[in-house]
Order: C-alpha cells, then sequence, then structure tokens
C-alpha cells in the first residue's frame, strides 16, 4: 500500500493535495543520513484530521509545519488515516522508517501502536505521541504535552526508550483495558462525543453519572493471575493498566508505570451503595479513591478473566466483545519517545 496523501477528509486533502508526496525508496543524501544518525531519522507521521471533532486538520498543518522546519529536507512524510483501523494499515506498511508519529487521540495512538508490532523486533521503527483527542490519556502517562508546539518539540529531544505493551485476545494496548462500569462509561463518552461533538473531562463525567444512576451493577467472574489458581469474584469495574490514566484523565491505577513489567489492576467489588459508588467516581479523578475497603489493587503480568456473561468491555476506548479475556503483558515492546 502506498503511503502519502490520498486519503482524509475533504479539508485536509485540500490542504495537502498541492504537496502531496506518496512514499518511495530513495537514495539518502548526506544530509537525511547524518540526521538519521543523530534524531528522529526517516520520519512518517501518521495524522487524524477528525480528531478534536474535525480540528485535527489544523493541528497536522501546525505539527508538519514544525517538524519541517527542523528536520532535513525528504525526511518527513504525512499519512491521513481517515477511518478506525486505517492507522494500524498505515504503520504495518511503514518498512524503512526509523520513526512513527501519531498526531490524534488515543484511539489512533493504539491503531498504529498495533500496526507496529506486526514489524520484527528488531526492525521496529520508534514510536512517537504528538495528542490532539480528547483524552490523550497515553500522552499523558507518557508526560507529552498536549500544546502542539511543546508536544512537537518533545518528540525532537526527547529520548526513545523501551515500554511496555498490553495484549488481549490477540489484540494489542498501550494504556488501558477495563470492564463492566468504567468500560461502559468510556464507551458511553465516546458515543456522545460522536453526537454532540463536544470534549472534554466533563463529557466522561457526564456519562459516569449517567451510568451511576441507572445502569450501576455487578459482574461475577472467575480470574487468575499469573497462572495462580483461580479465584472467584464480583466486580463493579475492574480496569488493567498500563498507564496511570483513562477516562482523560482519571488516575485509575495512581502508581502504575509503563515501564514496569506488570500491569496494575484495580477491582471495585460490591456491595456499593449509589453514594458511595459516586465517591470512588469522583475521587477517582484525582487517584484518591484506594481509600475504600471496596478496592482492589493487584499486579500481575498475566491473567485470564471468564466473566459469567459479556460485560461492557473497551481497549484504549475502542469496543471488545467478549465473556472471556486472555491478557498478557509484552516487556520492552516498543522504543517509545519521551521528555
Amino acid at each position: 500500500m502506498p503511503i502519502g496523501y490520498e486519503r482524509g477528509t475533504k479539508r485536509a486533502k485540500r490542504a495537502y493535495r498541492a504537496r502531496a508526496k506518496p512514499y518511495t525508496h530513495k537514495k539518502m543524501n548526506g544530509r537525511t543520513a547524518k540526521a538519521m544518525e543523530r534524531g528522529l531519522g526517516k520520519t512518517l507521521l501518521i495524522a487524524n484530521p477528525t480528531a478534536r471533532s474535525g480540528r485535527g486538520a489544523h493541528r497536522i498543518e501546525e505539527a508538519e509545519a514544525l517538524l519541517r522546519r527542523r528536520l532535513p529536507d525528504d525526511a518527513l512524510t504525512i499519512a491521513l488515516s481517515d477511518h478506525a483501523g486505517h492507522g494500524e494499515e498505515l504503520a504495518a506498511a511503514a518498512e524503512g522508517f526509523e520513526t512513527v508519529l501519531a498526531l490524534g487521540g488515543d484511539g489512533l495512538v493504539s491503531d498504529v501502536a498495533n500496526g507496529l508490532m506486526e514489524h520484527d523486533a528488531p526492525r521496529r521503527p520508534t514510536f512517537g505521541v504528538i495528542p490532539a483527542g480528547s483524552g490523550n490519556d497515553y500522552a499523558r502517562a507518557l508526560g507529552v504535552s498536549t500544546d502542539i508546539h511543546r508536544a512537537c518539540e518533545q518528540v525532537l529531544k526527547g529520548t526513545a526508550r523501551p515500554v511496555d505493551v498490553g495484549r488481549v485476545n490477540g489484540r494489542w494496548f498501550v494504556e488501558t483495558l477495563s470492564f463492566g462500569l468504567d468500560a461502559a462509561i468510556a464507551l458511553e463518552t465516546m458515543e456522545r462525543r460522536a453526537r454532540t461533538k463536544r470534549r472534554g473531562a466533563f463529557l466522561y463525567l457526564e456519562s459516569g453519572f449517567d451510568q451511576l444512576l441507572h445502569h450501576l451493577r455487578t459482574w461475577t467472574y472467575t480470574a487468575s493471575f499469573d497462572d495462580g489458581a483461580p479465584v472467584q469474584g464480583e466486580s463493579i469495574t475492574f480496569a488493567v493498566q498500563l498507564g496511570a490514566y483513562y477516562g482523560g484523565g482519571f488516575k485509575i491505577c495512581p502508581d502504575a508505570q509503563v515501564d514496569d513489567g506488570t500491569f496494575d489492576l484495580c477491582i471495585a467489588h460490591p456491595p456499593a451503595s449509589l453514594a458511595r459508588a459516586l465517591s470512588i467516581f469522583m475521587l477517582a479523578k484525582g487517584g484518591h479513591h484506594g481509600r475504600f475497603q471496596q478496592m482492589e489493587i493487584i499486579r500481575a503480568r498475566k491473567l485470564r478473566v471468564e466473566f459469567e456473561e459479556a460485560p461492557p468491555a473497551q481497549r484504549d476506548g475502542e469496543p471488545l466483545s467478549s465473556r472471556v479475556f486472555d491478557i498478557s503483558l509484552e516487556p520492552n515492546a516498543l522504543r517509545v519517545i519521551r521528555p
């Protein structure tokens, strides 16, 4: 598949049509080769022009201008993602690139990470994130700014370091996996965002209150952690985290780190009255919900969870449909640029 500017919204296409350059392998000039030794090297920027309810196209133009001023001639190629899963296709086809950047929200970031994981580890490009979405939880976990100018500067000056990647039922995730109430909130937030074109943390709060008031229930499961003996339990929420955040800044696992070789799990058990559930939900924004006795924090590198009935489930904000989930961690799987 050629990589270039031929996809995207009409506005984005018009912005790039005059300089469309499908990627082809070229002999590098001395300036480009020298830059590859000390910086990003041959770089592919995969961007979502519909991020932030259509504001992504303007951010692409800003990022391109900033990067081109600092990168050598012919070092940067732009590829526009125009549908779910397209970023994964583009990243999987990114042969010959040293760096692949994702400009968009957490959905595009996850797509691009899945595409990069299709490359053999020794030839896998370095990954970088320029956040332009509504949640930006992975960027937050990496310490990358949501300011486009600052984020580009961090990518240009940052250090590529290995981070862990999670896998669930054959699909990769880089930040969050959850089941039950928290997944229902995340999925409803996405639906509200698409329907209303609104964004921000308030939208997640709005969805959370709606789910708590009208859909609060428990989910029965059997789980084994790190191949241990199966245990049975009930959960209201069940989060498996690489980084600390989900839901646009909710610090569900405050101590989670993307490079510590383990998942952090946060499980909310019943009983929980509506008032208690609301308190836990509000305190989770700042990571202060662990004080409640219903909250269980576990660390594991591998787990299998089987629910009696299929719960709401999400992987980096994308819906999952299953009753049984096999989850494992691949340590140091991606080299990611961090400030």
